[in-house]
């Protein structure tokens, strides 16, 4: 039995997990579906979204923050990371555009979560 808090929305159901079947693990406490295979999952490989920052050419932002379009394996985070080091987007960007595609062959892309426009000549 182990017990964690979901995070998958504001509520913070407190869950408990019974994972002494493998095959058939169990959880309670959750209010909604989410709670229930966010338990499963954080059992059986946890996941989270990843969010960081790339430099911006030409934008009136030096900076761009990106997240995953979906989570990703924990464990992965940091090599996922460290495909951003060296990106540098030009400017303009509009949210959701794609900065990363198919991180680490997951599937999953880092994307914009905001506009940056040119930079006035």
């Amino acid at each position: 039995m182990k017990e964690m808090i979901c995070i998958c929305c504001p509520m913070g159901c407190r869950l408990t997990v019974d994972d002494s079947d493998p095959g058939n693990i169990k959880v309670s406490g959750n209010t909604c579906p989410r709670g229930a295979k966010y338990g499963k999952d954080e059992m059986i490989c946890p996941k989270r979204m990843v969010t960081s920052v790339v430099r911006v050419e030409g934008g009136d932002a030096a900076m761009l923050s990106v997240k995953t379009s979906d989570s990703i394996e924990k464990a992965r985070i940091f090599d996922a990371l460290a495909l951003l080091k060296g990106v540098t987007v030009k400017a303009p960007v509009k949210i959701g555009d794609v900065v990363v595609a198919d991180v680490l062959g997951t599937g999953v892309d880092f994307i914009a979560t905001k506009d940056v426009a040119a930079r006035a000549k």
